[in-house]
């Protein structure tokens, strides 16, 4: 890759780093596990940096790509450490303690992974049936149904939730 390439590469990364964070964090509701998904998707616009400047749109193959990343990543987590009932003492300050985002990660855990990947890709991100389901490469019917299926769960986790 040449220098002005890569200039741009470091350019268009860095002015999207934080919409791609909170984006992942909020399909696998971990930040660790959303840095690992962001770097993965870094790493592998690098790889196709002309491809990615030679889309249409940009930004849809790089939340394609990061998308993709997450649901692949889903297939590797019965692989990886897994939680333990017990997690050690961590104090947190009160300025840390987001209720919004809090209540948002509790009400996204009833979902699927793939529900999740729709639900944020559809109302959070705002993208359109057809672009979401491009990135998730499914069907346009598969992403409404998956559209109606998450809301309804989410809906029904919203009131057991909120008494």
């Amino acid at each position: 890759m040449r220098k002005a390439e890569e200039g741009d590469f470091h350019a268009f990364v860095a002015a999207r780093m934080d919409r791609w964070r909170r984006t992942a964090y909020l399909m696998c509701l971990d930040w660790h596990t959303a840095d690992d998904v962001v770097s993965i998707t870094v790493a592998k616009l690098f790889r196709n940096w002309r491809k990615v400047v030679a889309a249409d749109n940009p930004d849809a193959y790089a939340q394609r790509v990061l998308s993709r990343s997450w649901l692949d990543e889903q297939g590797r987590a019965s692989r990886r450490e897994q939680p333990q009932a017990e997690l050690p003492d961590v104090a947190w300050s009160v300025s840390e303690q987001i209720t919004d985002r809090h209540a948002l990660a509790k009400l996204l855990t009833s979902l699927g992974p793939r529900q999740r990947a729709v639900v944020v890709l559809r109302f959070y991100l705002g993208y359109s049936v057809q672009e979401t389901a491009e990135m998730l490469k499914v069907s346009e019917g598969t992403v409404k149904s998956q559209s109606a299926r998450g809301l309804e769960t989410l809906r029904t986790a919203a009131t057991t939730y909120g008494n």
